[in-house]
């Protein structure tokens, strides 16, 4: 598992964790039938406590992403495709709200950012 961490963000690093495999799940890019690293050997790999780690799955498992099967591990569950975009939703209204409060700062018209979503829409194809 191919995890960042960023000991200068403000992100606390089982925060970074959780949403770099939380993101991963999301994307697809994890399989549902293998199991997540250990939490023992997650921590080694990156140099963190335990105790992070573990607070990373306990935080994906309470967001109903992941299943912890005592003594086999932890598991991605599958996602219903409904709840999966309701949680998408929610994050993209973190983030529009964001761009709101800059837009109010830099006194940018709605007009101007809905020209660089298509701007940066077509960029990405």
């Amino acid at each position: 598992m191919d995890i960042k961490i960023n000991y200068s963000s403000k992100d606390p690093i089982y925060l970074q964790i959780k949403n770099q495999i939380r993101d991963a799940i999301l994307d697809d890019k994890l399989d549902i039938d293998k199991p997540l690293p250990s939490i023992r050997l997650l921590a080694k790999e990156l140099r963190v406590s335990v105790i992070t780690t573990k607070r990373a799955y306990d935080e994906l498992e309470k967001d109903g992403l992941i299943n912890s099967v005592p003594g086999k591990g932890n598991f991605i569950k599958s996602q219903d495709p409904q709840m999966v975009k309701e949680k998408l939703m929610v994050k993209i209204e973190d983030h529009i709200r964001e761009v709101i409060k800059l837009c109010k700062l830099g006194d940018i018209s709605k007009e101007e950012i809905l020209a660089l979503v298509d701007v940066l829409e077509e960029s990405d194809d």
